[in-house]
């Protein structure tokens, strides 16, 4: 199961049909909306500000959410994907982004919404990202505007591929009621 700790008095919030891998961690202020994942190694760090996050999201495996104390906040819209050891701290992402594998969203950043950020690319602080765009590069430029076709194929199927990929994970019972069941077939 995922460590999901208190502090400061505030526990984390849990939408419905999340799945939520064995080393997520998950502390604090974080608000989840529903068929939401949170991969392996990943880290939703809410104990000095909070963290927003909406419908059908995924946080892949390593990736670092946090933000500054009483100065930024993260806000995820719906069906983002935060893409293998991604950090973001203190920054807004918008519905149906997509942020690519090792990039960096920095404080009071803005991703627009149906925007791509490529994979080692690095946001700066207060930079504000247009919707409809692929951005890429240290600094992140934009590299060019995507149509809402392109951005359905690449940004909404990798999306709804994580709700999926995230059922394969649910547990019918416990697992020693699965070892059992395993063990009886066998005596």
């Amino acid at each position: 199961m995922a460590i999901i700790r208190e502090v400061r008095g505030i526990l984390p919030v849990i939408g419905d049909n999340c799945f939520l891998a064995e080393t997520a961690v998950i502390i604090g202020d974080v608000l989840m909306g529903n068929e939401c994942s949170v991969w392996y190694g990943a880290v939703l760090r809410g104990d000095v500000n909070s963290i927003r996050i909406g419908n059908r999201v995924n946080i892949q495996d390593g990736a670092v959410l946090h933000t500054l104390y009483q100065k930024s906040q993260i806000k995820i819209g719906d069906g983002v994907t935060v893409s293998h050891n991604v950090t973001l701290h203190g920054c807004t992402i918008e519905s149906n982004a997509l942020i690519g594998i090792g990039a960096v969203v920095l404080d009071h950043a803005i991703v627009g919404t149906n925007t791509i950020v490529a994979a080692g690319s690095v946001v700066l602080s207060g930079q504000i990202l247009e919707p409809n765009s692929i951005y890429a590069g240290i600094p992140a430029k934009k590299v060019k505007e995507i149509q809402p076709g392109q951005s359905k194929e690449m940004i909404e199927k990798i999306a709804n591929n994580y709700v999926m990929y995230a059922s394969w994970y649910s547990t019918k019972g416990s697992m020693i009621q699965r070892i059992k069941r395993f063990f009886k077939c066998f005596c």
